[in-house]
């Protein structure tokens, strides 16, 4: 026995001991990397913007790509984006900016903020300098901002106007033999028809139409706008596909010029007034935000709380807006007084009902208490438009999709597939015709689907109910605009489900406006762990999408989701966007 405790002790000694060694050594070369990464802004400096980036609402946690880079250097958040932008207005060290517009990785209202916190600087006098091998149309709706377009002489340049695209899954579903069992409330509920249908119903090519047309008009205006061309002639140059090389759209002044990357290398130091031979000092935005940590302000407090992903019941709490977590962050706020205003910024789609009304009552409680602002992202609808309605005022951009006031619900009968597929049955004993409702082993009864039905009837009457109390209007008035339409921000103004065009600075400006503050500091939530802590494993990721994404690439991955979210659709009650759709 002493042998086996001198043994042990012996090795959980030497565990302890490799243990620290790891930690050190890690530690060091953490250390190393943030010394080595640390850039230097020297005058002149160029600030350089990949559009190619993701840059969602919350900081990346994707730990992986900081890994492979070999540094330290994080993709900034979008309001970090907005924010330093902004700095290097007034930067003297920063003397332009370079977009890098080969493509766009972001959404229609993100862009929209992006490009005008980039007309912003400009209006500084400093230059935007724009560059692409091949430009497509997204990247362009940024890039056209910019003093001078560029793109590869042997490069592509996109003009061939919108189009959306939705995956369905009927046929799927009809040759495994299963029945969605679908309920319903909106006749432009769409979510459930990728379930129900092979094709666009006749509704939701209407309101797909309209919000894809009012995106496009928008591209068009903006472009017509920067460029000063006619947008007729636009519209006509991408229906006869008469922009077909950099060259022509160089001719059409859609861009300034076609240059190889030594050639722009050139034209930029001559401008910066530095020799030939000198190497022009680029530094990306993740550099830029590395030397620039303390972007929040200082004054008094404004909450500032992230609300980003599908809409669930429970307390998850990295990735979605669970109820338990959402309701917990917005009481803290309302409960603390130091801070003295809050702002919600939506990006989601919506998903469980249940989960938005009670999201939706603590919005509610918090506005009575103080300030609250809504500030909506790319999408805002359904469950995400549910739980904003109760705020003081809701800013939208044009491109943001919003309204979706509508509900509906999936009971999948799995018995024929389980049956006939994989030769599974089921038996049983109940004390009644409803013991076993909603269950997937049986096609439901009629009393079963009256009873369903029923409670979808109810919960959009009450969604409907909650937008004409916060909105102040009439709920016949609701009715004509709910439906499960989706709008684009620019008609959700029109028609009172948002008050005001503008971005996140804009619903942070107008909450400290409302509770008198002149100074103030944004605090930000909710608050993940730092780097080191999700390098060594302390703060949860999202793994299995990550490495997804890496192993299909994005397109893909986002059919791997819509597939995963079916799951999320059943036996619950939901107020969700349609299932996702690829515009390009």
């Amino acid at each position: 026995m002493r042998s086996f405790f001198k043994i042990f002790l012996a090795s959980f000694l030497a565990l302890l001991v490799f243990c620290a060694i790891g930690f050190f050594f890690f530690m060091g070369m953490a250390s190393s990397a943030v010394s080595s990464s640390m850039p230097v802004i020297t005058d002149p400096s160029v600030l350089k913007i990949n559009l190619g980036e993701v840059y969602t609402e919350l900081p990346s946690r994707d730990v992986s790509s900081i890994v492979q880079a070999k540094s330290l250097e994080e993709t900034p958040a979008l309001y970090d984006v907005i924010r330093l932008i902004r700095k290097a207005k007034t930067d003297d060290r920063i003397k332009a900016i370079y977009l890098e517009a080969n493509g766009n990785a972001n959404g229609f209202a993100s862009s929209d903020e992006i490009r005008t916190a980039l007309a912003d600087f400009k209006s500084s006098g400093k230059e935007i300098i724009a560059f692409g091998n091949t430009m497509t149309q997204k990247a362009y709706a940024v890039a056209n901002i910019a003093n001078k377009i560029y793109v590869s002489p042997s490069g592509d340049f996109e003009w061939v106007g919108y189009r959306v695209s939705y995956l369905f899954l009927k046929g799927a579903l009809d040759r495994l033999q299963i029945n969605p069992q679908i309920f319903y409330a909106g006749k432009f509920k769409s979510a459930t028809e990728p379930l129900r249908a092979e094709k666009m119903t006749e509704a939701n090519q209407l309101q797909t139409s309209v919000w894809l047309n009012d995106l496009y008009a928008d591209f068009l205006q903006k472009t017509a706008a920067a460029r000063k061309l006619d947008t007729a002639a636009l519209h006509q140059w991408a229906n006869e596909g008469a922009i077909v090389t950099p060259q022509v759209a160089m001719e059409r002044k859609l861009i300034d010029g076609v240059r190889y990357d030594d050639e722009l290398q050139s034209e930029i130091k001559r401008q910066l007034k530095i020799d030939s031979t000198d190497k022009i000092n680029f530094v990306s935005i993740g550099q830029y935000a590395q030397v620039n940590k303390d972007l929040g302000g200082s004054g008094e407090k404004i909450a500032l709380i992230y609300a980003t992903g599908n809409i669930v019941d429970g307390k998850e709490d990295e990735g979605v807006i669970s109820d338990g977590v959402y309701v917990d962050l917005l009481r803290k706020a309302r409960l603390d007084p130091s801070i003295k205003a809050v702002v919600v910024r939506v990006n989601s789609g919506g998903g469980s009902a249940l989960a938005s009304d009670h999201i939706w009552r603590e919005m509610k409680l918090a506005r009575a208490a103080k300030p609250l602002m809504v500030s909506f992202g790319d999408v805002a609808a359904s469950g995400g438009y549910y739980m904003s309605c109760a705020a003081d005022s809701i800013f939208a951009l044009p491109g943001t999709l919003t309204g979706s006031i509508g509900v509906f619900g999936v009971i999948p009968d799995m018995s024929a597939f389980l049956k006939n597929k994989l030769g599974v049955t089921f038996d049983g004993v109940s004390t009644g015709p409803l013991a076993n409702a909603g269950s997937i082993d049986h096609p439901m009864t009629e009393q079963e689907k009256k009873i369903v039905q029923g409670s979808i009837e109810r919960v959009y009457d009450q969604f409907k109910q909650r937008v004409a109390e916060g909105r102040k209007k009439d709920t016949a008035y609701i009715e004509t605009i709910a439906q499960g339409r989706v709008w684009t921000g620019l008609r959700a103004q029109e028609i009172g489900l948002v008050d005001s065009y503008g971005g996140l600075q804009d619903a942070i400006n107008a909450a400290a406006k409302k509770a008198g503050l002149k100074e103030f500091e944004v605090k930000e939530y909710p608050r993940y762990g730092n780097l080191l802590e999700r390098i060594l494993g302390f703060s949860k990721s999202n793994s299995a999408e990550t490495m997804v994404k890496q192993e299909l690439g994005p397109e893909s991955a986002k059919v791997y989701q819509q597939l995963k979210a079916v799951k999320q659709l059943t036996n619950s009650v939901q107020a969700r966007l349609p299932f996702e759709f690829f515009i390009r």
